[in-house]
């Protein structure tokens, strides 16, 4: 906490400047006069801590200064500080300090601002990886579905060719069919023939024998 304010110290130190700039040191009230001495006129009271801008110190011990409202004026220059007084310093510190807690309230705002986007877009980006892996699930069902027509074409020419290599075979077995029965129909009308002449030879021959068997019994 020293450290802070040390560092807070040097920070609202006034700069090195071309303007000599003091203040009134640590005494109640002083009076800013037309001249140097205590006999001429007060032009207005200077509290402790007010800044002046030095314009001329004397061998006197006094010092022509300026006001920041634009007032000059001579007082006795022992009553002049280059540094604010302890006062001074302590409001300038405070000060410091609670722009710097403002500050850090605000970064920690910021800070909380932030994580909820993050969150957010943490959230958003889960929802759209959740898409993603949908429509691309959906467009892998849209390609089979779209693939099985395709098939469906396919399988439907490969029966087709089957199709006419079993009708081919029907025609052949037919033609084959036909064959066998034109056979069987001219192998039955040559037995019908074969048994029809080997009757009339039996009717003719039959007769011869029995002729002869009568003869050779006579």
């Amino acid at each position: 906490m020293k450290l802070l304010i040390f560092i807070v110290l040097i920070l609202v130190s006034p700069l090195n400047q071309a303007k000599d700039i003091q203040y009134v040191s640590d005494q109640l009230v002083i009076t800013l006069r037309t001249g140097q001495g205590s006999t001429y006129q007060i032009i207005r009271t200077l509290p402790s801590g007010t800044k002046l801008e030095v314009l001329e110190v004397t061998d006197t011990g006094y010092a022509r200064v300026k006001t920041e409202g634009g007032t000059e004026g001579w007082i006795r220059s022992q009553y002049l500080s280059p540094e604010p007084i302890a006062r001074l310093k302590l409001e300038a510190v405070e000060k410091k300090l609670n722009k710097l807690k403002s500050e850090n309230t605000g970064l920690r705002a910021e800070t909380q601002k932030l994580r909820k986007q993050r969150h957010e877009l943490e959230s958003k980006n889960r929802d759209l990886l959740a898409r993603v892996k949908a429509a691309e699930s959906e467009l892998s069902r849209l390609g089979e579905v779209a693939a099985k027509p395709i098939l469906l074409d396919k399988e439907n020419r490969k029966l087709q060719q089957q199709n006419i290599s079993l009708e081919k075979k029907l025609q052949m077995m037919a033609q084959e069919n036909q064959v066998l029965k034109d056979r069987s129909q001219r192998e039955w009308f040559i037995a019908g023939a074969v048994v029809l002449l080997g009757g009339i030879f039996l009717g003719l021959l039959l007769p011869k024998i029995r002729w002869k068997k009568k003869s050779s019994w006579k």
